[in-house]
């Protein structure tokens, strides 16, 4: 399983601190929310051309964790 750490971040200074995809301003909850949605991967990527495969991964992997 992907170490979610790797590709998620919060910074109190950027998005009020917001989990969200390194690198992106696109938060955890948004990912998680189009995959409950039904959303494929591939429609999750192009909704959000700054998000790498990757960052799905990790947040369906914190999500996993939290659980």
């Amino acid at each position: 399983m992907t170490d979610w750490r790797l590709y998620i971040e919060s910074d109190p200074t950027i998005c009020h601190g917001q989990l969200r995809a390194s690198g992106t301003r696109v938060f955890v909850t948004n990912i998680l929310d189009s995959l409950a949605e039904g959303a494929s991967r591939e429609e999750i990527l192009t909704s959000y051309p700054s998000l790498l495969p990757e960052h799905i991964d990790a947040a369906v992997a914190y999500a996993t964790e939290r659980a």
